[in-house]
């Protein structure tokens, strides 16, 4: 995370506890010359659009009072997806047991792309079970890991 995400983040738990959810992560991206600074959020039983728009009414005053950011941006609050990014140990221990898709930087056996069930997570080394074997990414192969709906 940056550290203008940190700061959001750090802005934000306070609301998000107060409002019973959990924030996934915070994005401070430009993406065709416009900033976005995006939070995505989640809760037991899924983030309903309502919530969104509580989180965000409830931020608005808190963003503008620290003035985190110079300069205009665009502010999104958004479920976190059922197919999420998993990104800190806490994600991944949370979903062990789940389907994930595994995307690596280079290809190994001319597949960049493995989807199985997460076996284990440690050190940021992946381990899946893919059709009854067992396969292990080492941290620098793995480009992203996320939840797969199948």
């Amino acid at each position: 995370m940056n550290r203008i995400a940190q700061k959001v983040y750090d802005l934000a738990l306070p609301v998000a506890q107060e409002q019973n959810i959990d924030i996934w992560d915070v994005e401070y991206l430009k993406e065709a010359g416009q900033w976005f600074l995006r939070v995505y959020i989640d809760k037991d039983g899924g983030v309903g659009i309502n919530d969104c728009e509580a989180f965000s009414r409830a931020m608005d005053p808190i963003l503008d009072e620290a003035d985190p950011i110079e300069g205009s941006y665009v502010f999104e609050v958004s479920s976190a997806g059922a197919e999420r990014e998993l990104k800190r140990p806490s994600d991944f221990e949370k979903f062990l047991g789940s389907h994930v898709e595994v995307k690596l930087y280079k290809a190994i056996d001319n597949s960049k792309l493995y989807a199985g069930t997460l076996l284990a997570y440690a050190d940021g080394d992946v381990t899946i079970e893919q059709a009854g074997q067992k396969l292990t990414f080492e941290k620098a192969a793995v480009a992203q890991v996320r939840l797969r709906i199948i």
